[in-house]
């Protein structure tokens, strides 16, 4: 069924009738009065009047209604028939006054019949089923009429009657075709055939009002081919278009005539379901119907040789007229859906209310981290780290912000979300540039420590610019050559998941500028003997969930005394955090551990707090 849209041009076009019906129908009233046939006429424009007011309502019906796909059809049907009986009428007036030559007035019905013909080519042309029936009635009166003239003018009028019969088909049936080629262009997408983003923007306009209108409800799916990047990059864009062509007529074949599928663009694809009462709802449920789609997008594919296996995450959301607008379905169900990307993807994920309060969190931490970089207003705050005679040896220097709004907000919650927006380069530098300048201050009091510790992030590290930005603060905040100060870059075990030969160069790289790197978590992630050995790491971070259980679990102790021993092999030096009692203090002293933090000594604290307990005393 087309889209309730494309009836607008022939909504409008009632209007058009009724006026171009009405004025000249006075007009053959009052041509009836002169010549003596007012009754026939009054007649028949007592139909046009009837006739015309029936098209009023039907106008203002399509006006006030948002209809549904059921309704849009019953209005149809009556708008064809209100076509039907009154462009017949005008039939009718050519039937009843072209007899009437004594008066000429077969000439006025000859030209209005004509001029009717010409107007319903005109008015119609965006509906086939309902021009080329119409001119047929229109025209063959006429042909009839001058073929029973008798005459050989006659005839000849009738054929000419026929060919300008053909000529309005054919014109109205290539504009028809012109038309609907357009439409398709701008609501179709170019390569799979489905519907397209334009289109869905639209449908959703219309069926947000009709669900607001009937009290019902529907389901939204957004789909998003996992991994579909890997294919195009590895494989070529051409195999790319035919898996995504591929996926579309499964969808298709899927959901058949009880959804409408469009593609949003790449590889994201969306279903909207038919309106439903809560009945309905609950007996075909979202859910099972997403896994369908599922195990549909799941099933190979051979694609010019190739077999293919891929997978979808896809977001499911139940679109309410009680709390939706327009404004933000798109985002609800694409939160969603990343939250499935996010759960390791090939899932589904259901929008609740629950998921939208901790997406706007996040949106909101990610302005206001924004503002607080903007404004200085991150804090590095400093823990202190020391050897087996439990001197200071060292210090790691942690982000912590708080906000007025927020409160204390967990490094654990803001660092992930800076990761996924990009800002975590920026809180990077932030955190690099007041630890080497707090540090720089400390040296020129003669406070000199042995280390100092910073996290560094992947995407940080892996920045083009980030050796150059490093290499420029030493050499403002540790120019003396002889400088024997260790600053150690700590990076977690994620790194093994990254392009080793590109972490590789770019550590050798900051080495030679000075900077040791440290793993920190070792023991919780990809850790593996070889990586020890191919990475120029320096330090081992023995993870605090291992040093927790020290007192209570055997197989933690295994595990540490293991991982010690490894790193002193590899002559790393080797650092226990979330120290927090005296006896696992002593258990790690004992199997030789060499640095150590955690609540035992002291918490992280302010840089002032930390300048008054341990450098300027």
């Amino acid at each position: 069924m087309k889209h309730q849209k494309y009836y607008t041009f022939l909504q409008k076009q009632i209007l058009v009738m009724v006026g171009l019906s009405l004025i000249p129908g006075l007009v053959y009233v009052i041509v009836g009065w002169i010549f003596n046939i007012a009754g026939p006429a009054l007649v028949w424009y007592g139909i046009l009047l009837c006739t015309s007011y029936y098209g009023w309502r039907l106008y203002k019906e399509f006006a006030t209604h948002k209809m549904d796909e059921d309704h849009l059809r019953k209005w149809y049907r009556k708008l064809t028939w209100f076509m039907y009986v009154i462009f017949s009428s005008w039939s009718l007036i050519f039937v009843m006054y072209v007899g009437h030559d004594e008066y000429h007035l077969h000439y006025i019905a000859i030209f209005t019949q004509l001029g009717a013909s010409v107007v319903a080519s005109t008015l119609l042309i965006s509906d086939k089923k309902l021009f080329v029936p119409i001119l047929v009635t229109l025209m063959l009166p006429l042909t009839i009429y001058f073929a029973l003239i008798d005459t050989w003018y006659g005839y000849v009028l009738s054929i000419f009657s026929l060919i300008f019969l053909s000529v309005l088909l054919y014109a109205s049936y290539n504009t028809n075709q012109l038309l609907q080629k357009n439409y398709s262009q701008a609501q179709h997408d170019i390569l799979t055939g489905l519907y397209n983003r334009r289109y869905f923007m639209e449908y959703m306009e219309s069926l947000n009002e009709r669900l607001a209108v009937n009290h019902k409800t529907a389901c939204i799916f957004l789909i998003d081919l996992d991994h579909f990047k890997t294919i195009n990059d590895s494989l070529g864009h051409d195999i790319g278009d035919k898996l995504l062509i591929d996926v579309s007529e499964r969808l298709k074949r899927y959901v058949k005539d009880t959804h409408m599928v469009a593609r949003l663009g790449g590889d994201e694809f969306i279903l909207i379901s038919k309106e439903l009462n809560e009945d309905e709802f609950n007996r075909d449920p979202a859910c099972s119907f997403a896994e369908g789609l599922l195990n549909v997008i799941r099933k190979p594919y051979i694609i010019d040789g190739h077999h293919l296996h891929i997978s979808a995450s896809i977001g499911v959301h139940k679109i309410d007229p009680s709390f939706m607008y327009s404004s933000n379905f798109i985002r609800e169900v694409d939160i969603a859906m990343y939250e499935a990307k996010a759960q390791g993807r090939d899932g589904v994920i259901v929008f609740n209310k629950d998921l939208a309060q901790r997406v706007e969190r996040h949106l909101l931490i990610e302005q206001k981290l924004h503002y607080a970089l903007k404004e200085n207003k991150i804090d590095v705050f400093y823990q202190p780290q020391f050897d087996k005679d439990e001197k200071l040896v060292g210090c790691e220097s942690l982000i912590r912000w708080y906000d007025y709004e927020l409160g204390v907000v967990d490094p654990e919650e803001f660092i992930p979300i800076a990761e996924n927006t990009g800002l975590i380069l920026e809180v990077g530098s932030y955190v690099l540039k007041e630890t080497f300048k707090s540090v720089n201050r400390w040296n020129q009091k003669g406070k000199k420590l042995k280390s100092i510790s910073l996290n560094i992030s992947m995407r940080q590290l892996l920045c083009d610019t980030f050796v150059d930005e490093v290499d420029n603060l030493i050499k403002i905040y540790f120019p003396k050559k002889e400088n024997e100060q260790i600053i150690y870059f700590e990076i977690t075990e994620h790194v093994f998941a990254e392009d080793m030969k590109k972490v590789i160069s770019v550590m050798n790289r900051l080495k030679k500028v000075g900077i040791s790197f440290s793993i920190d978590d070792f023991g919780t992630g990809y850790s593996s003997l070889s990586y020890l050995k191919v990475l120029p790491i320096d330090e081992v971070k023995i993870d605090k969930s291992f040093i927790l259980h020290l007192n209570d679990s055997k197989d933690d102790k295994k595990m540490i005394s293991t991982i010690i021993s490894i790193a002193k092999n590899f002559d790393l030096n080797i650092v226990a955090e979330g120290v927090e009692t005296f006896e696992q203090l002593v258990f790690l002293i004992k199997i030789d551990c060499d640095v150590f933090q955690g609540f035992y000594f002291e918490e992280s604290i302010p840089r002032i707090t930390f300048e008054e307990k341990y450098i300027f005393t």
